[in-house]
């Protein structure tokens, strides 16, 4: 599932031609495209989808936002390392390991 997350954009840069910043998800950091918000500044939040910034927020509904995301554990899904995500998912798929006694010993 692809969300669109809040995030503390905590620098502000110019690649190639491409306005971008660094974004705090609660702790997760990412790079994001800032081409639709090119005015957001350092310290201001934003709901970014897909790596794209896509709406101004203020800092109280993106807390709120990322704590409710946080107690759900989609922040995880959504930021977590795919290969531990399908390793635990793998994990709880396989059945319970059952040690059965032969009748002779019982």
């Amino acid at each position: 599932m692809c969300l669109a997350v809040p995030g503390r954009v905590l620098d502000v840069e110019d690649r190639d031609g491409t306005r971008m910043a660094t974004v705090d998800f609660g702790g997760v950091v990412k790079d994001v495209c800032l081409e639709y918000l090119p005015d957001l500044k350092a310290g201001e939040y934003a709901i970014v989808h897909v790596g794209f910034a896509l709406q101004r927020l203020d800092e109280e509904s993106a807390r709120r936002t990322l704590e409710l995301f946080e107690n759900l554990g989609m922040l995880q899904e959504e930021f977590g390392d795919p290969w531990e995500q399908a390793a635990a998912q793998g994990a709880a798929q396989q059945p319970p390991h059952h040690t059965t006694v032969p009748e002779a010993q019982q």
